[in-house]
């Protein structure tokens, strides 16, 4: 007992001293208190030196306890942390602050959680090495030594396979000399691993298929041998005199008439919160949190090396475990602030991704607003347009998850308006055919489900969907959420016109009714408004959901495993009642998950939205229909989702902005 005594005594103190009075309850957790948490469970004979990781997390304080808390005061920390027993996987919560385990109990039922990277060496040393997979290779002209494998998640398909397992399909692409690692797969060939039991279950050899001779790189130099590059210009860059105009206390940020906080997750990357904006010298609650919900990517190719490449992007892989550093000139510009990303390696040790975030002010020659008045000009007078200068804040992040890189922005507008932004690029992914062009014997059955992209490439159709979590707090956390629809107008036969519209206000008054789809052909806004406040004419101040970027497919939510997973790209507008525990639209563990922990299914309890805590979800996405254009590597395609304010301000808040400063201007 003396002995624990003594051991606890400088534990405490390091916790104590890893999250000072002034750091905010939603912080990210720090390196030294990762370095806490694995005294802890070690010293609770709960974890050892071969105790893996898939995720810890900052366990948050309850919402009420945030918004009352004040800068100094004390608060415990905790860490939601999910690792390996002798059972399985286990969840525990560790009271960093008080050097305790507070809970710990086995996961078991309805998925599993992230990919460790031990894993993923485990599948792609296990794939390679088996004697059927150095057979299937043999046959194709190559060795173990000439290939790299890829470990991809297999899904969940609701067979006996995926029952007491955890499995990975792993194909395979013959080495690049060059940048390009997926330029030359070797298609008909893969392997399905156990990576919870460390075995191949069985090698799939479907009969060679010519592989691709052209190794496609996209370097530079690669390029400059293919095709001459482009005459040297003058650069148009973005620049900034001086100084940044926002401040940096930590993990807070504030700029124009906006301050918020944020953290990354290793699964959910850039964590946004407390979202204020300044209107008239008060600071005005928005949102209370927002982040990366999920990602769902299911390609439409049905054959047997195709079908299961369902990827649940964020909850099986991690956005925040796949960030990149940013290149200063190219992801940002070069003046922008750049920032660590810390989270936690397979071992639960602190991993810091350098320039993993960077926070940048812009102005690209847009106008915030102008007008040009054309009864103010004589003959003798000329009145130029008045306006103002467009400014925004843009604080982005970069995932790449396998083939893709995924750009994650928040675009905070001088007029109230805030953007998230999805930008995807990186490289399609391709399987191997005989075709070498529209002319080849089998193109017609080779392109069935994709696009011919080089000669013995095809890139098969797919999806992105992103959903993203968004929890309002209009002024305080009870608010009322309503949809406004453009709907054709009742016109008086005695008026002229025929046809016109006008908006209809439909209050959301419980969870099922408060899911919908988004198109052009209906238009529908979500407006998130303050029942118990009086706007500056008697409006209920709120904030709206204007259309983002939407997808839908025609699939089988009900039969389909992976849309069952992922039932919630059904509809692009969902609302529930705030709930700590949900968190991810696909649920909490999505490895082989079985869609019963999910958003789809959440709202069958119905709750009623009414003067509620409403937190909204929604999915951004788009089908991709390859074209050659995407090869060998793809150009940014932007996404939005888009909210801007409604009867919150008593006009523009855009107004105030000063004139630009012009060449002449001393």
């Amino acid at each position: 007992m003396a002995l624990k005594r003594i051991i606890f005594l400088p534990l405490a103190l390091v916790a104590l001293l890893s999250t000072p009075l002034s750091a905010h309850p939603l912080d990210g957790l720090t390196a030294e208190e990762y370095k806490s948490i694995q005294s802890i469970l070690r010293g609770s004979n709960l974890a050892d030196e071969s105790t893996l990781f898939p995720l810890i997390d900052l366990k948050e304080p309850a919402k009420e306890t945030v918004l009352a808390w004040k800068k100094g005061q004390p608060l415990d920390r905790r860490a939601t942390v999910v690792m390996t027993g002798p059972e399985g996987f286990y969840e525990a919560v560790v009271n960093i602050t008080q050097q305790k385990v507070e809970s710990n109990s086995l996961i078991n039922g309805t998925g599993q959680p992230m990919i460790l990277f031990e894993e993923f060496i485990g599948a792609l040393t296990g794939a390679t090495s088996h004697p059927d997979m150095e057979k299937g290779l043999a046959k194709r002209g190559l060795k173990p030594d000439d290939v790299f494998c890829l470990p991809l998640t297999a899904g969940n398909f609701f067979t006996e396979a995926f029952e007491n397992s955890r499995l990975m399909k792993v194909p395979c692409y013959v080495l690049p000399t060059g940048s390009n690692y997926y330029a030359k797969p070797i298609e008909g060939l893969f392997a399905t691993y156990d990576i919870g039991k460390k075995e191949v279950v069985e090698i799939i050899d479907n009969g060679a298929v010519p592989l691709p001779a052209d190794d496609w790189g996209y370097t530079e130099e690669e390029v400059a041998k293919r095709v001459p590059l482009r005459p040297k210009t003058n650069p148009a860059v973005v620049t900034q005199k001086g100084k940044p105009n926002f401040t940096l206390d930590g993990s807070h940020l504030e700029w124009d008439i906006w301050r918020l906080n944020f953290r990354t997750e290793k699964r959910a990357g850039l964590v946004v919160s407390n979202i204020d904006v300044n209107d008239q010298g008060t600071w005005r609650p928005i949102i209370y949190q927002a982040h990366l919900s999920e990602v769902f990517v299911p390609y439409m190719d049905p054959t047997e090396g195709w079908y299961w490449r369902t990827y649940m992007d964020s909850g099986e892989y991690g956005f925040g475990l796949f960030m990149t550093p940013l290149q200063a000139g190219i992801d940002c510009p070069v003046y922008a602030t750049f920032l660590p990303a810390m989270i936690a390696d397979d071992q639960g040790n602190p991993l810091e991704i350098p320039d993993a975030i960077c926070i940048f002010e812009r102005n690209i020659g847009d106008p915030a607003w102008r007008h040009f008045e054309v009864f103010e000009q004589g003959p003798e007078k000329f009145v130029p347009a008045e306006g103002r200068p467009e400014t925004e804040l843009v604080i982005r992040t970069a995932s790449e998850v396998g083939n893709y890189d995924y750009l994650i922005d928040y675009r905070l507008k001088q007029d109230g308006q805030l953007y998230v932004k999805v930008g995807a690029t990186g490289l399609d992914a391709v399987k191997g055919v005989a075709s070498v062009n529209t002319g080849s014997e089998t193109y017609k059955e080779d392109t069935r489900y994709g696009t011919l992209i080089a000669p013995n490439l095809v890139a098969a159709n797919h999806d992105h969907y992103f959903n993203f979590r968004i929890d309002f707090d209009i002024d305080q956390p009870m608010n009322h959420a309503a949809t406004m629809d453009i709907v054709p107008a009742s016109v008086d036969p005695s008026v002229p016109r025929r046809s016109m519209w006008e908006v209809k206000h439909t209050m959301l008054d419980s969870e099922l009714n408060a899911r919908y789809k988004t198109s052009t052909a209906k238009p529908r806004y979500l407006h998130i408004s303050n029942a118990q406040r009086d706007g500056y004419l008697g409006h209920k101040p709120g904030y709206m959901l204007h259309h983002g970027s939407v997808a839908y497919g025609p699939f089988d939510f009900e039969n389909d495993p992976p849309m069952k997973r992922n039932a919630y790209i059904q509809y692009a507008v969902w609302n529930t009642v705030y709930d700590p525990e949900q968190r991810y639209a696909g649920g909490q563990y999505a490895v082989q998950s079985d869609g019963s922990d999910t958003l789809s299914e959440w709202v069958k309890e119905d709750r009623s939205l009414m003067n509620a805590d409403i937190v909204t979800w929604f999915t951004a996405g788009f089908h991709h229909i390859p074209r050659m254009e995407d090869w060998p590597v793809m150009s940014t395609e932007w996404k939005t989702v888009h909210i801007m304010p409604h009867n919150f301000f008593a006009h523009n808040p855009a107004l105030t902005i000063r004139n630009a400063e012009t060449p002449s201007d001393k």
